[in-house]
């Protein structure tokens, strides 16, 4: 079925995703709700998955495009608009996040394998400024971000079923990679020795990865497995 701009009555919701989207009613309760889903790895015998919030509910567990789908549908009925925030990186692993604005503020909520790419709170001045935080802890192995964008899913994919699928929402995502992202300069010397820094922390602690960022107090709260005890090393940041 197709579905309008405006978000669906609750009648079209099951009941127990109108009691999930009853208890999440604040941004930090959808993303402690999230912060508690199995990541979707997409193994096999599933393979590759795009599942809208239905059935994230249904399987109980999300990748980062899942989780900023199902934190849209939540919000849309206590009146936040479905953004999402898109980044390119040089790797070409992407990552998406919901993002909203409260009290003139922009913060986010998201689900990542990376503990540094989970939520923002609400304090950033611009979408912008909130794109730049997520910068230091991007950078792995590989990553980096180039690029970013703030899409309105009620503009780009009115009468697209993005919220209730049955199916995988593909067009969700090619959608993204079409639309057009804003470039964010990069300061190369200062990645490449924080990309230096992140390697030898992983050969240090390859069962980890680095949680103690600047700029930490201005995440919201990270999943169980990057808050157990003895999780958390510190180390040391390359200068600003």
């Amino acid at each position: 079925m197709n579905q309008a701009a405006s978000p669906p009555p609750l009648s079209a919701f099951t009941p127990n995703e109108r009691r999930l989207i009853r208890r999440l009613n604040t941004p930090n309760k959808v993303q402690d709700f999230l912060n508690n889903l199995p990541y979707n790895t997409e193994e096999q015998p599933l393979g590759e998955t795009l599942r809208s919030f239905r059935s994230v509910v249904r399987h109980g567990t999300a990748h980062c495009l899942e989780a900023a789908l199902a934190a849209a549908v939540i919000l849309e009925q206590y009146g936040y608009p479905p953004l999402l925030l898109s980044f390119e990186s040089i790797c070409n692993l992407d990552h998406v996040l919901f993002v909203y604005c409260k009290r003139g503020r922009w913060g986010s909520i998201a689900r990542s394998r990376d503990p540094g790419l989970h939520g923002r709170k609400p304090v950033f001045p611009t979408a912008r400024a909130l794109a730049k935080s997520y910068f230091d802890p991007y950078i792995d192995l590989e990553g980096c971000i180039t690029a970013f964008a703030v899409v309105d899913l009620n503009k780009e994919l009115a009468g697209y079923d993005w919220r209730l699928s049955e199916k995988n929402v593909w067009k969700v995502e090619q959608m993204l990679i079409d639309y057009p992202h804003h470039k964010l300069p990069v300061d190369w010397d200062r990645a490449n020795r924080f990309r230096a820094m992140y390697v030898a922390f992983r050969e240090t602690y390859p069962d980890r990865k680095p949680v103690r960022y600047a700029g930490r107090d201005k995440w919201t709260a990270l999943p169980p497995e990057y808050t157990r005890p003895g999780y958390q090393i510190d180390w040391v940041q390359p200068a600003s």
